[in-house]
């Protein structure tokens, strides 16, 4: 933990000498994604927010992109040079924030991997210290689902003993993902969710073509993964909601691909049979299961569940 604290006072100093001012192109992109337009009534909220924030803010909903680029927009509104109505995202601080090299801005990020007790633990002689740059200190969590029991525990215990200077972003998919313990702490924010139907890039349709085509004939899959043994878990997460896509295309009606084509004619235990695999996928990979094995494991039962249907393994 001294190398830690060390770490934020040496960013401090560097901020205060604006040694490490970042690009602006940097810093804005990050932010890009909170700017869109359908974010404009969650961005109003919080602008009534800025002046008495809370002590923890849930952001659900949208994409993971979207939650994130929104926190980060949220510590930006605290700590803006320009104490305006939103963040100017020109100055300094928000600069800083937005290339997370800022000294009053800790992000936990479980996008890539679980969120571990001992990141949780090292936030504590931190809060007992006044912010170094800005007027407050923001915690975010990145998709706090990934935190682990033992993680979200203690952070529990860090949430008993207020900072008035400190303000927590958790960001997830849905407030369901998370202790109800830590949910009933804060103000949560739903964003809008994406828009129906919207297509994958193209690399989600390659993967979706090589699901399809396992769980329909049970070739492919395999070598297709083992070839490309360098997929980290952020990857791996991105294939599994091509599955849950797929899934909620079929549910909807909407013919959007040859994954959803398949689940068609599934019926409905067996789409639910679905949905859990996906959602227990995901879950491996926020607890660093290795994500090929995951998602080998996610294409087999798919192929199971879609050949239980055809050999007519109906409940009775």
């Amino acid at each position: 933990m001294a190398a830690g604290k060390k770490n934020v006072r040496a960013s401090a100093r560097k901020a205060e000498t604006g040694d490490v001012l970042p690009g602006a192109d940097e810093a804005r992109a990050a932010f890009e994604p909170a700017l869109a337009p359908e974010l404009e009534r969650p961005r109003a909220f919080l602008k009534t927010m800025r002046h008495e924030p809370p002590q923890l803010l849930h952001l659900e909903g949208g994409e993971a992109s979207s939650r994130v680029a929104l926190a980060l927009w949220w510590a930006a509104l605290l700590n803006c040079e320009l104490n305006d109505d939103e963040p100017c995202l020109a100055c300094s601080s928000c600069l800083r924030l937005g290339a997370a090299m800022h000294p009053d801005l800790f992000l936990l990020d479980g996008r890539a991997a679980s969120i571990k007790i001992d990141e949780v633990r090292a936030l504590r002689p931190v809060l007992g210290e006044k912010p170094h740059f800005g007027r407050r200190r923001v915690i975010v969590l990145a998709e706090a689902q990934a935190l682990g029991v033992e993680a979200a525990n203690s952070l529990l215990k860090v949430l008993e003993d207020p900072s008035p200077d400190t303000c927590f972003v958790f960001t997830a998919p849905q407030r369901e993902r998370l202790l109800p313990t830590l949910v009933s702490r804060g103000w949560v924010i739903t964003l809008p969710w994406p828009p129906a139907g919207r297509p994958l890039s193209e690399a989600m349709q390659f993967w979706e073509q090589a699901l399809a085509r396992f769980a329909s004939e049970g070739r492919g899959w395999f070598d297709l993964t083992q070839a490309r043994n360098a997929l980290d878990a952020a990857s791996a997460q991105q294939i599994t909601l091509v599955g849950q896509k797929a899934l909620a295309d079929c549910l909807a009606g909407r013919n959007a691909g040859p994954l959803s084509a398949l689940m068609r004619p599934l019926p409905e235990h067996l789409l639910i049979e679905l949905s859990d695999l996906f959602v227990e996928c995901q879950d491996a990979l926020q607890f660093q299961v290795n994500p090929l094995l995951t998602l080998d494991v996610m294409a087999v039962g798919l192929h199971r569940i879609v050949h239980a249907c055809a050999r007519g393994s109906l409940p009775a």
